[in-house]
């Protein structure tokens, strides 16, 4: 009921968002979607993967009008690189997923997710970071998800798969998204805030995770996934209510930040709201994140509770 209530005021309100925005926004609603999504120039991505147990099969079965498909976790939008899970691939690789979805440079691309949870949201932003970096601005993600446009029964829905003619992907390397473990040492060094997107279980050091050591890096503040979208769904939590979530877990919304959790998932939708909702473009997301920065003994941790079981 609360999604259907949700996506009346997208409809209400559709036509003043699209202009509030310069450029290329980076959240568009469903009824932009509805209208838009087999427009020459724009490509529809449909990222569902097996976090929600979905799959091409789930795509296949109903999908927005015209949107192509890519398994988040299938298609190695994130791989495992010197024993660290989850990182960025090559540009080489990347250049020839992304031409091989009918994508080129001058394609304005919006992701959906499911539409579920944080987790799932994430997906979305680690693909739209992913564009990013490589230099690509042209690039949106429906807020809400599928979920949000199913939940309009009248919006039209196609089954099957979209054919796609492979274009041609040119990326243009933005290195300073990239940040290693020492930059991250560099701007730690230069006052940067770091912000832990991890559960409060992982930041305070309680339950391990993936990581090799328990806790924190020093100093940084927890902003768990679960904050930034509503009741830990697939929409995002407006400007106003992520400003009183920062003010709460303590973190500037100016200046420098690191967002960081166990391999750059969670992370990435820490980066989201605060580079392109909040709008402080000094943030980075920090690809390796704990997992990386665990593994180093000669990096320092923190720990807020020591339990030791075994």
């Amino acid at each position: 009921m609360r999604m259907a209530r949700s996506c009346m005021i997208a409809l209400v309100f559709a036509s003043w968002a699209w202009v509030a925005h310069a450029g290329t926004p980076p959240l568009v609603d469903v009824l932009w979607v509805k209208d838009n999504s087999c427009k020459p120039g724009v490509v529809v991505l449909d990222i569902r993967n097996a976090i929600t147990g979905d799959s091409e099969e789930t795509y296949r079965r109903g999908h927005i009008p015209c949107a192509v498909y890519s398994d988040y976790i299938k298609d190695d939008w994130r791989v495992e690189i010197n024993g660290v899970p989850g990182q960025i691939p090559s540009v080489a690789k990347l250049e020839k997923l992304i031409g091989n979805l009918g994508i080129d440079n001058n394609s304005h691309v919006v992701i959906y997710h499911a539409g579920r949870d944080a987790t799932d949201t994430a997906s979305a932003t680690r693909v739209y970071w992913t564009f990013k970096v490589l230099g690509d601005d042209n690039v949106s993600i429906l807020d809400g998800g599928y979920a949000a446009y199913a939940a309009i029964e009248t919006f039209p829905k196609e089954t099957g798969k979209k054919a796609i003619t492979p274009k041609q992907f040119t990326a243009k390397l933005r290195t300073g998204m990239l940040p290693n473990k020492q930059d991250v040492v560099k701007l730690l060094k230069e006052g940067a805030v770091a912000v832990d997107n991890r559960p409060s279980e992982n930041y305070l050091g309680v339950n391990q995770g993936e990581a090799k050591r328990k806790g924190t890096i020093p100093g940084a503040k927890n902003l768990p996934e679960s904050w930034i979208t509503v009741d830990n769904g697939g929409e995002f939590r407006s400007k106003q209510n992520l400003e009183k979530l920062y003010q709460a877990a303590g973190i500037s919304m100016k200046g420098k930040i690191v967002d960081f959790c166990f391999a750059g998932h969670w992370s990435s939708l820490g980066w989201f709201a605060t580079s392109e909702i909040l709008g402080n473009k000094e943030a980075v997301n920090y690809g390796g994140s704990f997992v990386e920065w665990s593994h180093d003994d000669t990096l320092p941790v923190e720990r807020h509770v020591k339990i030791d079981d075994f």
